[in-house]
């Protein structure tokens, strides 16, 4: 009997390896949302550049966790992927997206997703992504597609 939690298997599903992948943990999943947890390290490759006055984390960079979080986890847990595996590419359809606050280096930050609709392999979702302190830092509306190549 495996003692490997949902959020580990869903997370090891995705496509994406250090340093590029920006999931540490799944607080909540289920068929109308998920919840999950990101702390960017202060050593990531791109605070030395962005902004060389102050590091923050760059707004595609944030985009891109929420989508890993708030879309893509979502997306192998709507599919079942975490149950049987099979190589998929996430395809970024649509995204509007609104920044409230920078986020620096170490800050732990809260990404919650929820379902607008899921029909023919097409997510929509708002996404919203929150630091520490409960502010929001971004909001998003995403569009997904799967791909099985």
């Amino acid at each position: 009997m495996s003692t490997e939690s949902l959020s580990d298997k869903i997370i090891k599903c995705l496509p994406y390896a250090p340093p590029f992948l920006f999931v540490d943990h799944l607080n909540l999943i289920n068929e109308t949302g998920v919840e999950g947890v990101y702390t960017f390290p202060k050593d990531a490759f791109f605070y030395s550049g962005h902004f060389v006055h102050k590091p923050v984390t760059p707004g595609v960079i944030m985009l891109e966790c929420m989508g890993q979080i708030g879309m893509i986890c979502h997306l192998v847990f709507l599919t079942k992927l975490f149950e049987t595996p099979r190589t998929f590419h996430p395809l970024l359809s649509n995204v509007e997206a609104g920044f409230f606050k920078t986020v620096e280096a170490e800050e732990l930050l809260l990404v919650r997703s929820h379902k607008i609709y899921y029909r023919k392999e097409l997510l929509r979702s708002k996404v919203e992504m929150f630091n520490s302190k409960n502010d929001l830092c971004v909001k998003a509306d995403f569009l997904l597609k799967f791909i099985f190549p």
